[in-house]
């Protein structure tokens, strides 16, 4: 095989995938080296970078997809907003999905502690978009579930890995970008007595009418929550036990009178 044959398969195969396909994939694919997939992938990507092509192959969640350039998102995202709705997230969602990209592996208590309010509804519906998934259980009593993101959000969200997670600051741009703009974003249009209604998990302080106001909410609680676990880490490093922070302390042990005395 010539190498323009070479990247000639190498750009269908990224064509018809629908999820990045990785090094191996391709080189089995091929039947190559991969050193001989990478070099001819490098040449191939760049040839789409170039300013006259309106796609471009990106290496995304440990892969390689086409993806439409940034300068063409807006005529793109009205052609695809015409064929079908976009991606709808309620606000207490968007804001349990901040805190597991941030905080991930974590648990559903531990969401819930972080956002002070019941979170197992919000989860399922994050599970039902593939936004997210579980990642194992957590080694402690009860061995409660680990939920993570997944290559969905990484694809959605148009990062690498992990690793190239913006600010929380910056988290709000990305969402409306990924989501589609606030039209994404449900729904300020559902009163509070609604939601209470449908989801009596969710908590009327905890709705917001923006994705600002949702992300800054999300940015409050993590740095609670993080301060919560340095004092509690402090308080148990001077021999206070854990969990027993600003509570009147334990009354003393009394001797249990033996029957017959």
């Amino acid at each position: 095989m010539t190498n323009e044959e070479r990247k000639a398969a190498l750009e269908a195969i990224i064509y018809a995938a629908d999820e990045p396909a990785t090094i191996d994939q391709l080189s089995a694919a091929l039947g190559e080296e991969k050193l001989a997939v990478q070099s001819a992938l490098d040449e191939l990507v760049a040839g789409y970078a170039v300013e006259e092509r309106g796609v471009e192959i990106r290496a995304v969640a440990g892969g390689y997809k086409m993806y439409t350039k940034p300068q063409h998102h807006d005529v793109v995202r009205r052609f695809i907003k015409s064929l079908r709705p976009p991606l709808r997230l309620s606000m207490p969602a968007l804001e349990t999905l901040a805190v597991i990209a941030y905080k991930q592996p974590v648990t559903a208590p531990e969401i819930s502690d972080i956002r002070s309010v019941n979170t197992s509804g919000v989860i399922s519906t994050l599970l039902d978009k593939k936004l997210i998934t579980t990642a194992g259980r957590k080694e402690v009593m009860g061995r409660p579930i680990l939920y993570k993101t997944s290559k969905e959000f990484l694809m959605r969200f148009g990062l690498s890995d992990l690793d190239e997670l913006p600010s929380l600051k910056e988290f709000e741009a990305l969402a409306r970008e990924a989501l589609g703009t606030d039209e994404g974003i449900a729904p300020g249009d559902v009163t509070e007595e609604q939601v209470a209604e449908l989801h009596p998990e969710v908590d009327a302080v905890h709705t917001h009418a923006t994705t600002a106001e949702a992300i800054e909410h999300v940015k409050e609680e993590l740095s609670e929550a993080e301060e919560f676990r340095e004092h509690e880490a402090l308080a148990t490093a001077e021999g206070m036990p854990s969990g027993q922070l600003d509570e009147d302390p334990p009354p003393p042990n009394t001797k249990t009178t033996a029957a017959g005395e």
